[in-house]
Order: C-alpha cells, then structure tokens, then sequence
C-alpha cells in the first residue's frame, strides 16, 4: 500500500510534538517534514510531494486559511485549531477534517481515515468530474463499491462535513464527499442549493410550507434569507 506524504504546519512546540507522535502510530502515513509557519511550509510544498498537509490556523505572519487559499493545487488538509469558530470557513475551502485541541488519538485516527478514503480514490483514479459533466448519472464511493446514481432519481442531498446522504425514493446513499464539490458537478438547470447543508432536485418538490420544502420522501429546510430568491427560482416559468 502506497504511504501518504504528509507534514506538520504548526508553530506551537507541544502541538508539533503531539502531532508527530500521532502521526508515527500509524503505519502508513509518512511525514515528510514539520514547518513552524506558513512561509515555511509553501518551501516545502515546491520541493516536496505532500499528499495531506496537518494545517494550524492561528499563526504568525499569515493564517492557515489564508495560506490555503493561496495554493492552486492544495493537499489533502485536516485543519488542527484551538478555535472552533473557524470550522464552516475551513470546509467551505474542502478541508478533510476539522480537529480542535485539544483531540484525542481516537478522533485524530478518524479525521486521517477520512483522508486515507480520499487519498485511495484519488490513487484508483476516481474523479466525480469525468462522470457528471458529459452524463445524466454520477458514480459515487458507498462502502467499497462505484454506485451509478441516474440524476433523475435524486430528491434532495444532505451535507454532513464530508460525508452527502444522497436520498432517492427507495434508498439513502452515504458517500465521503463534500457539499461543495457535488454542487459543481450537478447540472445547475435541474439541482438547487436552498440551505448551507441541503441541494434538492427542482422537479422534485411538491410545495412550500413556510420555511421547508415537501420533496414527497420528506421536508427540506431552505435558508431563510435566501427565501424569496429560492422560491423565485423554483417557480420560475410556472405561470406561463
């Protein structure tokens, strides 16, 4: 099994050394190198094939978000903070995972199995673009298999960080996915996002209630201040 390339981006000492001892627990992860701040850390990403990159946010100079933005073709990242009001800011970037410190060995061991799931596709060559863009259907990762998913049997998505539940009318589909990547491969003339973690099939919807939509299988909340943009878009042509 091929290693992943990792490094450390983090300038206080205690928090580079718990890292590293995380890190040297499991076996197939490598690391490459450790940098106390970001500058430090764009040097090591020219010189080096990093295949995830442990990110703090809070650093001197220029902030681990900031630097993320930066790179054109970032790592994988999980995000390693002290504060937890920066989390829909890092998955709005498609970070990995999102650990606030103090973290155990267990929830550190899950952020890095959510990346090595990641790290697979990409090495098998599984790219959600080469599917949706030229086809009416989607292939996603459930369980250990490729699932064809035909678009039109799609109600609604739900995000939860990186994982979608993917809902049809017979069955719900957990794939490792973020809400963000989907979205830009979903034909926008028949998907909608109408809430931060909710895209619903346009065809799909059966009325309005107040805040929530009735996609037949069950209700759908749309974002309030977004409400009437979201209506308008969903009625659009109705009375013609």
């Amino acid at each position: 099994m091929t290693k992943i390339r990792s490094i450390i981006v983090e300038d206080e000492p205690l928090a580079r050394e718990g890292l590293k001892s995380y890190i040297y627990a499991i076996g197939n992860i490598e690391l490459c190198g450790v940098c106390e701040n970001a500058l430090e850390a764009n040097e090591l990403l020219i010189k080096e094939n990093v295949d995830l990159m442990f990110l703090d946010i809070q650093m001197p100079k220029i902030t681990g978000l900031d630097f993320l933005k930066t790179l054109k073709n970032p790592p994988l990242v999980i995000l390693t903070t002290a504060f937890p009001n920066y989390a829909l800011q890092g998955f709005e970037l498609d970070v990995v995972d999102y650990l606030v410190k103090p973290y155990s060995f267990d929830r550190f061991l899950k952020a890095v199995n959510k990346a090595k799931e990641i790290f697979e596709l990409r090495q098998q060559g599984y790219s959600v673009s080469q599917y949706s863009h030229e086809n009416d259907f989607i292939f996603i990762k459930v369980d250990s298999a490729l699932k064809r998913v035909n678009f039109n049997e799609i109600y609604f998505i739900e995000g939860m960080e990186n994982y979608l539940s993917i809902f049809t009318k017979t069955e719900r589909l957990i794939t490792l996915m973020t809400m963000k990547r989907l979205e830009e491969v979903l034909p926008s003339r028949e998907f909608l996002r109408v809430h931060k973690t909710y895209i619903v099939a346009k065809d799909k919807v059966m009325g309005i209630i107040g805040n929530e939509l009735d996609m037949e299988i069950r209700k759908v909340p749309i974002s309030r201040n977004r409400r009437n943009e979201i209506i308008h878009e969903l009625t659009r042509g109705s009375s013609q």
